[in-house]
């Protein structure tokens, strides 16, 4: 892909790709010419709609089925589970680079990063269901992750709150709970749950910087605003009916991706509420 255009609708044209490979490739070919990389930041792109694979079937999240890891069938539904996220994750972070005018060019440099990095762990993650015999796909999914995004389209404040501080961040809580799930399948563990263990680790790194840059930009709109974070946090999670946050909270996490103690005391208070 050359960029005949400015980022933003090279993004946007991604974003609108429906197989997955294509969309990884083309990211991976962007993301190598980053050094050519040019930001309107004030260039309104017209609507445009997220490209879709015909599968996995998108089903509720209750009627999505259930699997025990201990098997192979249940180990691959597992990481096909997350791998779905990761897809979700890359057309997420494509949608707050292109959809948000007016933004520093800092912004969209920093989501076409994660948006690469999610394209990363996608591939990392579908490359392993194919070793095990099973392909992204095979396996029904929900798709909460995305309602939330469409649900703030028409404003960044609430973007950077409710998906990378609130859904996203809540990734940070999970993963070390899926892999203390794998550790007590088998020992030693099978290649394949070790292999998916690996890419878990990798995966919750990354996203520490992900939900980091959230928390940023959040915080910097705040402050340009006016107003206070975490008031406003809470006024637009009912606004937007935020799924409610619970514990386990992964603090150390948290933390390292720019949660403050006062943000860390509020989740446990309304965690113990609830």
């Amino acid at each position: 892909m050359s960029l005949m255009n400015d980022l933003r609708t090279e993004l946007s044209i991604l974003f609108g790709l429906s197989e997955p490979a294509l969309k990884v490739h083309a990211l991976k070919n962007l993301w190598a010419q980053r050094t050519d990389w040019l930001v309107r930041e004030d260039l309104v792109l017209s609507n445009c709609s997220m490209g879709r694979p015909d599968k996995p079937t998108l089903k509720p999240p209750k009627q999505v089925p259930s699997r025990k890891p201990s098997s192979h069938e249940g180990l691959g539904a597992l990481i096909h589970s997350v791998c779905h996220i990761e897809f979700n994750a890359i057309n997420l972070a494509l949608d707050a680079a292109w959809r948000f005018e007016h933004m520093p060019k800092h912004y969209y440099l920093q989501w076409a990063q994660v948006a690469f990095e999610e394209a990363t762990h996608f591939e990392l993650l579908s490359g392993l269901l194919n070793d095990m015999g099973f392909a992204y796909g095979d396996f029904d999914a929900h798709e909460g992750l995305w309602l939330m995004c469409e649900k703030t389209q028409d404003d960044v404040l609430a973007r950077m709150a409710l998906v990378p501080r609130t859904l996203e961040a809540r990734g940070l809580d999970a993963t070390p709970v899926i892999q203390d799930k794998l550790k007590r399948l088998t020992q030693p563990l099978t290649p394949y749950a070790q292999r998916a263990l690996e890419i878990l680790d990798v995966i919750l790194r990354d996203e520490i910087t992900h939900v980091q840059i959230g928390n940023h930009w959040y915080l910097w709109l705040c402050a340009k605003q006016g107003l206070n974070p975490q008031r406003t946090f809470l006024e637009l999670s009912r606004t937007y009916r935020a799924p409610k946050i619970r514990p386990p909270f992964n603090e150390v996490a948290r933390r390292l991706a720019g949660f403050t103690e006062e943000d860390l005391q509020a989740l446990n208070e309304q965690a113990a509420m609830d």
